[in-house]
């Protein structure tokens, strides 16, 4: 079977100890990791922000390591520092127009475009790249992915909180990032041709100086020979990342398999996936979505099992049955947003809502 390789970054949130509210201390973490980790450590726009990427991996059980590794390293610089170091989509009641924004030509120029549009977006993504064989195959697949991607952002839910306020959203990061521009479910390309064709003009016209500024969320990346998910918030738990991750290996790798054999799987309008996207950023797994080949409202957890089994050849080829299996559990013990909700429930304290999310951050380290 061809290598479907897997790049996962995170986008973990950085915390006072005492209080539990995003701190700025980015820069004192990177320079610690920067050593070790050289390009594994990014940092982002705000301050408070810091990216963990993987090396390019080759199957679900090293990503796994990876991740595991980073997450460890990032809690130890962090806690050096005296700080804690939380996973979630969006930090519960921390204010945006408190943090500071990372000196970088790059932020300045973004926030000089947008404005408040980019200075409020404090959200946190898991980002997962997995290897194609060609572009030309990677965007016909890439097509016909759109349609899982409701389902995969149903089980990252991990943000209803938003500035001390329950949202009523099981995600409400998504919201927050479609007011930028060049988001959401992309639109149907007919070929490779007609995508760069359609880059070209965006350079040309200055909407943007490169293809990373299409923020989909799914994209050929413009870069790396690898389609780009990027429609799930930051998750709490390495279990979580490791079977969201997988379930996105399987999906390229059965549309790869299809493709060989001169098969599909339908592709469906952006209009009618955007309807699931919504419902799933409203419900996450508790939604009813719509099986478009039926026309009609079905549970999530049915169209999940549809998606298992769909993927279920592919599964074992690629080492990931246990990862994959890992949904049971999610559906069981509910999304992040579920938990969050929970523990407020609970509790009625956001500040134990962030410590939550702190300990399960760490979870199985």
């Amino acid at each position: 079977m061809k290598k479907f390789t897997l790049g996962i970054e995170e986008e973990f949130q950085i915390l006072d100890s005492e209080t539990y509210t995003l701190r700025s201390h980015m820069s004192k973490i990177l320079e610690g990791g920067k050593v070790f980790l050289k390009e594994r450590i990014k940092e982002e726009m705000h301050q408070a922000v810091i990216e963990m990427g993987t090396n390019i991996c080759e199957n679900i059980n090293q990503a796994r390591d990876e991740v595991s590794y980073l997450r460890q390293q990032v809690i130890e610089l962090a806690a050096k520092e005296g700080l804690k170091v939380g996973a979630a989509g969006t930090h519960p009641f921390s204010n945006w127009s408190d943090q500071p924004i990372t000196p970088n030509p790059r932020y300045d120029e973004l926030i000089a475009e947008m404005k408040d549009v980019a200075r409020s977006n404090l959200i946190f993504g898991l980002h997962v790249h997995v290897g194609i064989p060609s572009r030309e195959e990677g965007l016909q697949i890439m097509n016909i992915a759109r349609y899982f991607l409701p389902h995969l952002y149903a089980l990252s839910t991990n943000s209803p909180f938003w500035e001390g306020r329950d949202t009523g959203f099981k995600s409400f990061r998504s919201k927050i990032f479609d007011k930028f521009p060049r988001t959401g479910i992309p639109p149907y390309f007919a070929s490779v041709g007609e995508y760069d064709k359609f880059v070209e003009v965006l350079v040309k016209t200055n909407c943007i100086d490169n293809g990373k500024k299409i923020w989909w969320d799914i994209r050929l990346h413009p870069f790396y020979p690898t389609v780009e998910f990027r429609v799930c918030d930051m998750v709490m738990t390495v279990d979580e990342v490791t079977c969201i991750a997988a379930l996105m290996q399987c999906i390229i790798a059965k549309l790869h398999k299809l493709h060989q054999k001169n098969q599909s799987f339908r592709s469906y309008r952006r209009v009618l996936i955007n309807e699931n996207k919504w419902r799933a950023a409203r419900w996450g797994i508790e939604a009813k979505l719509i099986d478009f080949g039926k026309e009609e409202e079905v549970p999530f957890k049915t169209l999940i099992n549809e998606l298992l089994d769909f993927v279920e050849d592919v599964v074992d080829e690629l080492g990931c049955r246990t990862e994959v299996n890992y949904v049971y559990q999610m559906l069981e013990q509910g999304s992040g947003a579920d938990r969050q909700l929970k523990v407020f429930n609970e509790t009625n304290d956001l500040k134990e809502v962030v410590k939550y999310i702190v300990e399960e951050t760490g979870k199985g380290l």
